[in-house]
């Protein structure tokens, strides 16, 4: 009686140990995400692709979409301030000219050098900030390829200077170079408002870089710009988007006052580009904030990093487009053919497996729905590799669709851009040029 009472606490015993592992992987277990074939929307964009002949890797900018989302910014831009077009994030002459139109602006911050050739010559009414700060060769061979026209590089050009070398750098250039335009090389100061990514972090540091500016006549002071993305993202337990961006701008604000020490008779506010904000938080501004006009340029597209509270009400308007080239039954890897079977009794996700005209883009499929990545096979460039359950409707001659992560980067990888409109692909617009 005692060994079988012994044996029966024993087996129940091992019973209870493996109920909890058992328990977990049935519930760990893939459940099927597939969910037929693309909705209307992306139908209808696939069928204007094909249409149009675009059976390669496209960069797909939804128009009214577009438009919806300018609509969003012109609503919640306070009116006291200007708006300026952060064209790294729109690297397109045909999209930077679309919402200058649509926006009444001709204010643009740039971040690389033969982007700035680029704007000069083709929107030469265009007022320029750089968005980051120049090594001063990048100027100077700005400077050597520049040929006199309708654009004053003097008057139209701020280039943004992070510490007392850098003005020094500047000011050599232009003693070097004999400055080849008319006036003083316009300055604009860098502030560490938060970010910690560089630039001025204590109004001492100002007033000794106006001081610089100010005794040198081949320099000018321009203004001042404080980026601040951090500030959407700061928990509430540490105060929130809004306690941080006070902050920011306290500081901003005490920097506009020490220029008003020094500059003394010459200040004058109006004459200064004190430029702050960025998609994620050009909607915390308003009317009391010290700059004087906010940038933004990803929010018009809002590629998935900008999937941010304050940006809720914007659309995504950009989308990579891809054929698939290849429809197999289940998932067979290199040396593991035995294993398949495993593999789609585990995973029903692994029913189908698609390759596609490319791939590895910073982005994320998502139509048709249920597609995943396989984390064996790994990326490829050329051919990437997904896999679906049965309930994913998808073949080879279809697109496939993933949104961007960001856009900057992203939009330069497929050549000119897809403009779609009501159902059809209506303009290709080129993009910038990564080198001369």
């Amino acid at each position: 009686m005692a060994d079988s009472t012994i044996n029966w606490r024993r087996r129940a015993l091992i019973a209870g140990g493996l109920a909890a592992p058992i328990a977990l992987a049935a519930t760990s277990k893939p459940r099927d995400r597939g969910q037929g074939g693309h909705d209307a929307y992306f139908a209808d964009i696939q069928n204007a692709l094909k249409r149009a002949g675009l059976m390669h890797p496209t960069l797909v900018i939804d128009r009214a979409r577009l438009d919806a989302n300018i609509a969003r910014l012109q609503t919640h831009l306070p009116p006291e301030l200007a708006y300026r077009i952060v064209a790294k994030s729109l690297p397109s002459v045909d999209l930077i000219r679309y919402i200058r139109q649509a926006t009444g602006t001709h204010r643009l911050m740039v971040f690389h050098q033969p982007h700035l050739h680029t704007l000069s010559r083709a929107l030469p009414d265009s007022h320029l900030l750089l968005g980051k700060p120049m090594p001063v060769g990048a100027a100077h061979r700005y400077f050597e390829q520049w040929q006199p026209g309708a654009f004053q590089p003097d008057n139209q050009i701020e280039w943004l200077v992070d510490t007392q070398q850098r003005i020094q750098d500047y000011a050599e250039l232009v003693t070097g170079l004999g400055h080849q335009a008319a006036g003083p090389l316009r300055l604009n100061l860098e502030l560490d408002v938060g970010l910690h990514r560089g630039g001025f972090r204590s109004t001492r540091a100002v007033a000794e870089a106006l001081h610089a500016i100010q005794q040198n006549p081949a320099l000018q002071f321009a203004g001042f710009m404080g980026y601040e993305a951090h500030a959407s993202k700061i928990p509430d337990l540490l105060g929130g988007p809004a306690a941080a961006l006070e902050q920011a701008m306290a500081f901003y604000a005490d920097c506009v006052d020490v220029a008003r020490q020094v500059l003394g008779e010459r200040f004058d506010p109006a004459a200064l580009t004190l430029n702050a904000g960025g998609s994620s938080t050009y909607q915390l501004y308003d009317s009391t904030a010290p700059c004087n006009e906010l940038a933004m340029g990803s929010g018009l597209l809002k590629p998935s990093d900008f999937d941010t509270a304050t940006l809720d009400d914007h659309v995504p308007a950009a989308f990579i487009a891809t054929p698939v080239l290849k429809r197999l039954e289940g998932t067979r890897l290199p040396s593991l053919e035995s294993l398949s079977g495993l593999f789609e009794a585990w995973d029903p996700n692994t029913a189908q497996t698609f390759f596609i005209y490319g791939g590895h883009w910073l982005a994320d499929t998502v139509s048709p729905p249920g597609l995943q990545r396989n984390a064996i096979w790994g990326h490829s460039t050329n051919q990437d590799m997904l896999n679906g359950s049965d309930a994913v409707e998808l073949e080879v001659g279809d697109h496939l669709f993933l949104r961007p992560h960001q856009s900057e980067a992203v939009l330069l990888q497929f050549g000119d851009l897809a403009v779609y409109d009501q159902g059809e692909i209506v303009a290709t617009w080129p993009v910038f040029s990564q080198g001369r």
